[in-house]
């Protein structure tokens, strides 16, 4: 079976500046994840922007990515660091010269320790600090932008941040994680305010994150539910001024009656029948769900705009691949707008609270010498985006 992709679609690569840059004095510096890896040193990329460049532009036209912002602004309302702008600045204009789109992710998950230590998103006058660093990124940044995220994955970040304490700074409070979705909200609006102010052709949208919650028992059903409707519904109606919704989408998650995860119960999906990668159930078709519901609510253009899967295996990774683009196109048949497919990740990297060894990456990076390897999948997906063609 053949599936010919659209010009129109367009194809891509995601990472995220904390995830792949050396760490900075932002607030995950020191972490030790559940691997046993220590936040610091990542994988070089700000060492090896020229090499990672070369791999970046195998994997479509549009690459997605983020800045520092605790090096970029190492005190509130501060100037920008004029070696971490030049650096930035260098790396976007070779992005633009070798024909690639710039979508730059404003805030992905990590903050300057000083914003932490003002109440970081817990207070509402640190809205005016976030914003001020929006506007200093739009007059520095902008000239080599197109597409804009305010947020990455706000859901996600208020849930594991002030909710279930995994995220820095670990409250396990759902008042709290409330709280900060309202505020990233009215962040979101005044930031999306400056850019189309100085930039109204670029698009503006929201990273945000998907899952199918699943009640595979008949106790997990009122669960279930009421995560699935704060995670979705109601955390989305924070961010309602977007040009596109783009979605993520990793994770099955069947309630029996508890929630299951790799991560949290190795060895219980297996037991369960359910296919799973090293995190999470896996079944695809629940992006196909997802992607639909947002198109009922909203009626924006969607863009897939992190999905991946978290293995070691790159025929694994290439099956994904597939599995999802099939759901994707599926959807689209059904008449439903979406722009285009943002692979996550381009390289492995680190992991957040899990470690380096949670691999994502089309390219491998070997944890101690940082050396990269193109993989199996990031070929096949570098022939995908150019042909277009996905055979089944």
């Amino acid at each position: 079976m053949l599936i010919q992709f659209p010009p129109s679609f367009f194809w891509g690569s995601s990472t995220s500046a904390a995830q792949i840059e050396t760490a900075s004095d932002h607030n995950w510096l020191g972490f030790k994840a559940k691997d046993g890896s220590v936040f610091d040193r990542t994988i070089d990329h700000e060492l090896r922007r020229q090499e990672d460049l070369e791999y970046i532009c195998q994997f479509g036209k549009v690459y997605r990515c983020g800045i520092d912002w605790a090096r970029l602004q190492p005190e509130p309302f501060g100037l920008f660091d004029q070696e971490a702008v030049d650096e930035y600045q260098e790396f976007f204009a070779h992005l633009r010269d070798r024909g690639m789109t710039v979508m730059l992710v404003l805030h992905h998950f990590a903050n300057p320790i000083w914003f932490e230590e003002r109440g970081g998103w817990l207070e509402e006058n640190n809205i005016s600090a976030y914003t001020d660093y929006v506007q200093k990124c739009v007059e520095h940044f902008g000239l080599y932008v197109s597409h804009w995220n305010t947020f990455n994955e706000p859901n996600v970040y208020a849930g594991a941040a002030f909710f279930l304490g995994q995220f820095p700074p670990h409250k396990k409070s759902l008042r709290k994680a409330n709280r900060v979705l309202n505020y990233l909200g009215q962040a979101h609006q005044i930031a999306y305010d400056l850019i189309k102010d100085q930039f109204p052709d670029d698009q503006v949208g929201i990273s945000f994150n998907t899952a199918w919650f699943d009640a595979t028992h008949p106790l997990g059903r009122i669960p279930a539910y009421l995560v699935d409707r704060w995670f979705h519904r109601k955390a989305a109606r924070y961010f309602t001024s977007v040009d596109f919704w783009g979605l993520s989408y990793y994770a099955y998650v069947p309630f029996n009656p508890k929630p299951i995860t790799e991560i949290e119960q190795p060895g219980k999906l297996k037991k369960m029948g359910i296919p799973h990668d090293k995190m999470w159930g896996y079944k695809p078709e629940g992006l196909g769900i997802m992607l639909r519901r947002f198109h009922k609510w909203f009626k924006k253009p969607l863009i897939v705009i992190e999905n991946g899967i978290c293995t070691d295996d790159p025929q694994v990774r290439i099956q994904s691949i597939k599995d999802y683009l099939q759901v994707i196109d599926g959807v689209m048949e059904e008449g439903i707008p979406i722009l285009g497919y943002i692979h996550w990740s381009t390289f492995d990297n680190f992991e957040w609270n899990l470690g380096l060894s949670y691999r994502f990456g089309l390219v491998a990076v070997h944890p101690e010498t940082k050396e990269r390897t193109m993989t199996p999948a990031g070929e096949f997906y570098a022939e995908l985006t150019q042909t277009r063609r996905l055979y089944l």
